[in-house]
């Protein structure tokens, strides 16, 4: 087994709220952990001059995929996928939107890594429970039996209809660190999931990101 790097961050759509907010501080907590694989959430080019998205493109590799739930004039909202290793085929994105609520994606491709063909799947879930346990359904579709790593925001905090309960069918194993808020986490909303047949070694966040976000970053070390 070979061990790969796992990140996933809610940035918290500050770009748009907060007009001088420090992108090049985002860049920076992602390169300082040098994961081959990151989700970041909330990236959003709305009312700005520069362009969010393009920027992040290249923070982990050459190797990445955008799902933009919000299509503006003034900008763009959604996620992103960066990969350190090449895509295999082309990636999937799914609408998982539950009836009037927010529109959410998310994002499945393959990875060409030293060790194989890594299957991942990066999303942003809703606010509702009902939301959420539908959109979780629709994530087993996108897992295959092994060799698969799920990963980003799933807001997820009650036991009842969880995403735990219903992702734990395919994916047992996952991470517990507390995100949200960040300067005083409570909630595990952000988080990573993986199939049986990989196993999690290291696993931390960094408080540095309070700078940047109101939700922690999580980092795993998984071994493939």
């Amino acid at each position: 087994m070979a061990a790969m790097r796992f990140m996933t961050w809610n940035v918290h759509g500050t770009f748009n709220l907060n007009p001088k907010f420090d992108l090049k501080g985002v860049c920076s907590i992602v390169g300082k952990w040098a994961p081959d694989v990151v989700a970041l959430q909330e990236v959003d080019s709305r009312s700005r001059s520069d362009d969010p998205f393009a920027k992040l493109a290249s923070v982990v590799g050459d190797h990445g995929v955008h799902a933009k739930s919000i299509v503006a004039e003034d900008g763009d909202y959604g996620q992103m996928l960066l990969s350190r290793f090449p895509l295999s085929g082309v990636p999937e994105i799914l609408d998982v939107s539950y009836r009037e609520r927010e529109p959410r994606r998310a994002i499945a491709t393959g990875l060409l890594t030293p060790v194989g063909d890594v299957r991942v799947v990066a999303t942003h879930l809703g606010l509702s429970i009902h939301e959420r346990y539908a959109q979780a359904q629709a994530l087993v579709s996108l897992v295959r039996p092994g060799r698969t790593v799920v990963l980003g925001d799933f807001n997820d905090w009650f036991w009842v209809k969880s995403v735990r309960r219903v992702l734990a069918q395919v994916c047992p194993n996952r991470t517990r660190l507390r995100t949200f808020p960040a300067r005083l986490p409570v909630l595990r909303l952000d988080r990573i999931y993986a199939t049986p047949d990989s196993r999690f070694g290291r696993v931390w966040t960094d408080g540095e990101a309070t700078a940047y976000s109101d939700h922690l970053p999580v980092i795993a070390d998984i071994e493939i």
